[in-house]
C-alpha cells in the first residue's frame, strides 16, 4: 500500500547511489549481475588496461549502477574529443603513471563529477554546460583523478568499516550509555572531517596536476565560485534533486575558494592556458535540462512528448522532473505528485482507486469523472495531519495519477486540486512535434547588444537573465562585449 504522507516524502525524487564526488564503497558488488554491465558504445578513454584489475573489477560491477542513477551515457562525438583532449593532457603529469582513466560522460542536468577506485571517472553535461573553458573542465578532472591516485576510495571503505564494527560496540556492548553515545557521535565527526580532508587533499593534487600540465591554476577556483552562485540561483528556482550535485557533500565554497586561489599562486596564480574558443565549440548543442523520455517542464507546465499529455501547476509552484516522478511544491506547503502505472482496461477508475494504494481514502468521496474528454475519478484521503486529492486519467493503455497534498488546516487544496486536474490533456500531432529540446548554444555578442538582450533570447527558461550570468560566471553588473562568445539556452 502506497501511504500518502508529508508532501509524498520519500518518494519525491530518485535515490542518490553516489553523490558529491564520493568515491563508491558502500554498494555491494554482489547487488548487481555481471551480465547487466554493457560497456560504452562511445567510450572516452584514456588508455584500456589498468594495473589494478581488483579495483578495476570493482568499479565495474558499478558502473551500471551509475548509469541508471544518472540517465545513462550521454554520445556526442565532438563533445568526447573535447574531453579526451583535456584528459590526456592531464595524464602526461598524472602522479601515479600507470594508472589508466576511463571517464563517461552522463546524461544528467545536474552538476557534478566523482570517481571510483580504479580509475572510472564520471562528468555529467549538466555540469560541462556550468564550465566555461578546458581549464575549468581539467580541474574537475584533475581533482578526481587526485582522489584515484591518493587512493582515497580504499581509505574511505576501510574508515567506514572501522566506524560500522564502533557503532555495533557501542550498541550492543555498552548500551544506552551517555559516555557511549558521546563517543558515538564523536566517531562520526571524525568520519565527516575525513571526508572533507579527501576533498581539500584532491583540491590540492588537482590544481597542482592541472597547472603542470598547462591549464590556468586558477580556474578551480573559478569553477567553484560558478557553482555557489549555481547553488544560490536554484535554490530560488527549483530544481532536480540536490543529492546528485558536486556540492552536496564537499566543504563549504567559501573555504575551498579561499584554499584553491592559494594553491593557484605556486603558478603564478594564472597565465596558464584557458582554452576557451575550444571548449566552447566542443558544447556547442549539448542537451541542457530535461531529455524527450523525461518530458520538458516549460515554466508552470508538464509537456512528455513520448507520452503525449500535459499538464499544468499553479503560479507561484516550481516543478521537479525527477527519474522516479514529477513533483512541484507551492506555497503553504501545497505539493503535487504525478506519475502513471498500468491498469487492466476493464477495470473502472472508481475501483482502482479503492483497490487498496491509497491509505485515509474517504470511500464517499470516490466519484467518476471527465476530464478533457478522458476517463477519470478523484477522491479524498486524509493520514497523519495531511490532506489529499487522488485524480486519476485514463489515456490508451496508461492511467496517469495526480496527487495533491496540502496540511489538513489549508483552504487550497480545492483550487490547486482543481487547476491541476483540469489541465490534464492529451497532446496533439502537431503539439508534440512543436516540442523540442533545450539545447547549449554558443553565439557572438554583436555591437550595440546588451547583456539583457542577449539573454532575452533564451526559450524554455525561467529568471533569463540571471541564468545567462550564472552559465556564463559573470558577476552581477557585469556586462558583455561586441565579439564576445556567450551560451545562451535555445530550442534551435
Amino acid at each position: 500500500m502506497l501511504t500518502l504522507a508529508a508532501r509524498f516524502a520519500g518518494v519525491a525524487g530518485l535515490v542518490a547511489l553516489v553523490s558529491g564526488c564520493q568515491a563508491l564503497s558502500s554498494l555491494s558488488s554482489g547487488d548487481i549481475k555481471e551480465s547487466a554491465f554493457r560497456p560504452s558504445e562511445n567510450p572516452v578513454t584514456v588508455d584500456s588496461v589498468s594495473r589494478n584489475n581488483r579495483l578495476a573489477e570493482l568499479a565495474k560491477s558499478q558502473h551500471p549502477r551509475i548509469l541508471a542513477t544518472y540517465g545513462g551515457e550521454y554520445s556526442d562525438p565532438k563533445l568526447e574529443r573535447m574531453v579526451a583532449k583535456v584528459v590526456g593532457n592531464l595524464t602526461t603529469v598524472s602522479g601515479n603513471p600507470g594508472q589508466a582513466y576511463r571517464i563517461t560522460i552522463l546524461n544528467s542536468p545536474n552538476v557534478n563529477a566523482f570517481a571510483l577506485p580504479g580509475g572510472y571517472l564520471y562528468v555529467t553535461r549538466g555540469l560541462l554546460a556550468l564550465a566555461n573553458d578546458s581549464a575549468e573542465l581539467a580541474a574537475v578532472i584533475a581533482h578526481e583523478m587526485g582522489h584515484v591516485t591518493a587512493n582515497h576510495g580504499l581509505q574511505r571503505q576501510q574508515k567506514e568499516a572501522e566506524e560500522v564494527l564502533a557503532t555495533k560496540v557501542v550498541k550492543d556492548v555498552l548500551g544506552g550509555n551517555p559516555t557511549a553515545n558521546v563517543a558515538l557521535i564523536r566517531g562520526k565527526l571524525r568520519l565527516a572531517q575525513f571526508s572533507r580532508n579527501q576533498e581539500l587533499e584532491a583540491d590540492a593534487i588537482g590544481i597542482k596536476a592541472s597547472g603542470q600540465a598547462g591549464f590556468d591554476a586558477t580556474a578551480a577556483s573559478r569553477f567553484l565560485q560558478s557553482m555557489s552562485a549555481y547553488t544560490d540561483f536554484r535554490s530560488v528556482s527549483g530544481a532536480t534533486d540536490a543529492s546528485l550535485d558536486f556540492l552536496a557533500s564537499h566543504p563549504n565554497a567559501p573555504q575551498r575558494i579561499e584554499l584553491a586561489q592559494r594553491h593557484a599562486l605556486q603558478f603564478g596564480n594564472g597565465g596558464g592556458a584557458r582554452d576557451r574558443d575550444s571548449y566552447l565549440a566542443g558544447i556547442d548543442g549539448l542537451l541542457y535540462g530535461d531529455t524527450p523520455e523525461e518530458g520538458y517542464v516549460r515554466g508552470n507546465t508538464f509537456l512528455h512528448p513520448k507520452l503525449g499529455i500535459s499538464f499544468s501547476v499553479p503560479t507561484g509552484f516550481i516543478i521537479d522532473n525527477s527519474a522516479a516522478a514529477v513533483t512541484a511544491t507551492g506555497p503553504g506547503d501545497v505539493a503535487i505528485r504525478f506519475d502513471g502505472v498500468a491498469v487492466d482496461k476493464r477495470t473502472r477508475l472508481t475501483d482502482y482507486i479503492r483497490s487498496g494504494w491509497v491509505a485515509g481514502l474517504q470511500d464517499s468521496s470516490v466519484e467518476a469523472r471527465t476530464i478533457n474528454g478522458n476517463e477519470a475519478a478523484s477522491a479524498r484521503a486524509a493520514a497523519e495531519g495531511w490532506q489529499f486529492d487522488i485524480t486519476v486519467v485514463r489515456a490508451g493503455d496508461q492511467v496517469y495519477r495526480l496527487l495533491t497534498a496540502a496540511p489538513v488546516a489549508s483552504t487550497q487544496l480545492d483550487s490547486v486540486a482543481a487547476t491541476v486536474g483540469g489541465s490534464f490533456k492529451l497532446l496533439s500531432a502537431q503539439e508534440k512535434a512543436a516540442l523540442k529540446p533545450l539545447r547549449i548554444r554558443i553565439v557572438t555578442v554583436q555591437p550595440g547588444q546588451t547583456t539583457g538582450a542577449i539573454a532575452a533570447q533564451m526559450v524554455g527558461v525561467d529568471r533569463k537573465l540571471d541564468l545567462f550570468r550564472v552559465l556564463n560566471a559573470l558577476a552581477p553588473g557585469a556586462s558583455v562585449s561586441a565579439g564576445d562568445k556567450v551560451k545562451i539556452v535555445t530550442d534551435r
